[in-house]
C-alpha cells in the first residue's frame, strides 16, 4: 500500500470513528481540513494540499439555496431521483445499496452534494468522506452523469426530503 492510501485510509477511519459518537456538532475550528500528499515537481517531492472537507472536490464553492424550496426543481428532483437514484438510496435513513437520505442536508454542505453527484470518481478517489462512506457501502455509487441543473434539482428534493421549507 503506498503512503497516499495509507494517509487515506487512516484519515477515513479516524472520520468514520469520529462520526459515531458525541453530540455530532462540531465548531467551525473543530472540523478538519484534509491534507493529501500528491506528488510534486520533477524532484519527486510531494506536495501537501488541502481539500475542502465540508465542499468536497469540484466546482462547486458555493451554491445559492431557495427559501421557500422551488417546488419545480423539487418535482425534476423527484423524477430524476425515481429513474437514477431509488434503486440504490431509500429515503429514509435506512442503508439499501448506498446510504438513506433522510436528513443528508444535515450532514453534508450543498456544495459537497453538488459536487459528490457531478463528480463521483474523483469525490471516491479522494475525497476522504466520500472514501469512508465507500468503506461502509462497499459498493461505488455509478456516475450518473448528471448535468449541473438536474444535480441542483436532486439536492432541492433532498431538502424536501428532510423537511426544510
Amino acid at each position: 500500500m503506498n503512503m497516499k492510501a495509507m494517509l487515506l485510509a487512516a484519515l477515513a477511519a479516524a472520520i468514520t470513528l469520529g462520526s459515531c459518537g458525541g453530540s455530532g456538532e462540531q465548531t467551525e475550528k473543530d472540523k478538519p481540513a484534509a491534507i493529501l500528499k500528491e506528488p510534486g515537481d520533477a524532484t519527486g517531492v510531494a506536495v501537501e494540499t488541502k481539500t475542502d472537507v465540508e465542499k468536497g472536490i469540484g466546482k462547486f464553492t458555493h451554491v445559492e439555496l431557495t427559501h421557500p424550496l422551488n417546488e419545480d426543481m423539487v418535482k425534476d428532483g423527484q423524477q430524476i431521483y425515481d429513474v437514477k437514484c431509488g434503486s440504490c438510496h431509500k429515503l429514509t435513513d435506512e442503508k439499501l445499496v448506498g446510504p438513506g437520505w433522510k436528513h443528508v442536508t444535515d450532514r453534508r454542505t450543498p456544495e459537497w452534494i453538488m459536487n459528490f453527484v457531478t463528480n463521483v470518481d474523483e469525490m471516491l478517489d479522494k475525497d476522504a468522506e466520500a472514501q469512508a462512506m465507500l468503506e461502509i457501502c462497499m459498493v461505488r455509487m455509478p456516475n450518473q452523469n448528471l448535468k449541473d441543473d438536474e444535480a441542483r434539482a436532486v439536492l432541492e428534493f433532498m431538502r424536501k426530503n428532510d423537511g426544510k421549507n
